[in-house]
């Protein structure tokens, strides 16, 4: 729906925490690249920008296979319809792999599945990538956990289930990789500042101008933002940069 109305970024920590991550991997040109679930393609392009050795794109929605297939120019350019658990790519193919906003809505199961198959398209020394949304503090009682995900749920209408940074540490771990940068950020993904951070003056005011046109979806993007700000001290953006089979420093 925030796609159908003229968002183009959707990361839980905008592109703040993107750029951060991007500036963490530095994809250089002898690396082959890999990204889960590239949406609308908006890091897509950033990856593409030092001209990497080859690029995949793995996403399962045919229409964003679609799109992002159209940003593609030049050989070693590719994108796969295949799911993030079962990607069908060989083993130890990419240098960096990079995920956004994927893994929260998917449940816990599927979230080691997904890492488990990371791992093993991932050479050794690869540098894994993952924007996602996280509990808020570091210890939250399930209690609140719980009425967090109701919240979310029940507005963005997609199952959501974020977990703490330790969590999401510890997912990464589990299948042999060293986390060695984090980053994180308030999950203000519709508020007026980070409209137009990640939208630009004039992107923000279309979104907004499409927003006031249509009442159904008007009153969807009002209880999202008000879910978010009601549980604002339980949430927030996180980025993770890990390493595959390499000790922490």
């Amino acid at each position: 729906m925030l796609a159908r109305l003229g968002k183009r970024v959707l990361r839980p920590g905008g592109v703040e925490i993107t750029e951060q991550l991007l500036a963490a991997v530095e994809v250089r040109d002898t690396d082959d690249v890999v990204e889960i679930a590239p949406g609308l393609g908006a890091t897509t392009r950033r990856l593409l920008d030092p001209n990497p050795k080859s690029y995949t794109g793995v996403d399962r929605d045919p229409d964003a296979a679609g799109l992002v297939a159209s940003l593609l120019d030049g050989p070693n350019r590719r994108i796969v319809h295949a799911t993030a658990s079962e990607t069908g790519l060989d083993a130890d193919l990419a240098d960096v792999v990079f995920g956004e906003a994927y893994l929260t809505m998917q449940p816990d199961s599927l979230k080691r599945r997904v890492i488990a198959e990371l791992a093993r398209i991932a050479r050794p020394g690869a540098r894994l990538a993952l924007h996602e949304v996280a509990f808020a503090p570091r210890e939250i009682a399930p209690e609140a956990r719980e009425s967090v995900v109701a919240a979310l749920s029940s507005t963005i209408r997609v199952s959501v289930t974020p977990m703490t940074i330790d969590e999401w540490r510890e997912l990464l771990e589990s299948q042999g990789f060293s986390v060695r940068h984090q980053f994180t950020a308030p999950l203000h993904l519709l508020e007026p500042r980070r409209l137009l951070r990640d939208e630009g003056l004039v992107g923000a005011a279309r979104f907004v101008l499409n927003v006031a046109r249509d009442r159904s979806a008007r009153d969807r993007v009002v209880a999202m933002r008000e879910a978010m700000r009601d549980n604002a001290e339980h949430l927030q953006a996180v980025g993770l940069v890990a390493v595959r089979g390499v000790a922490a420093v």
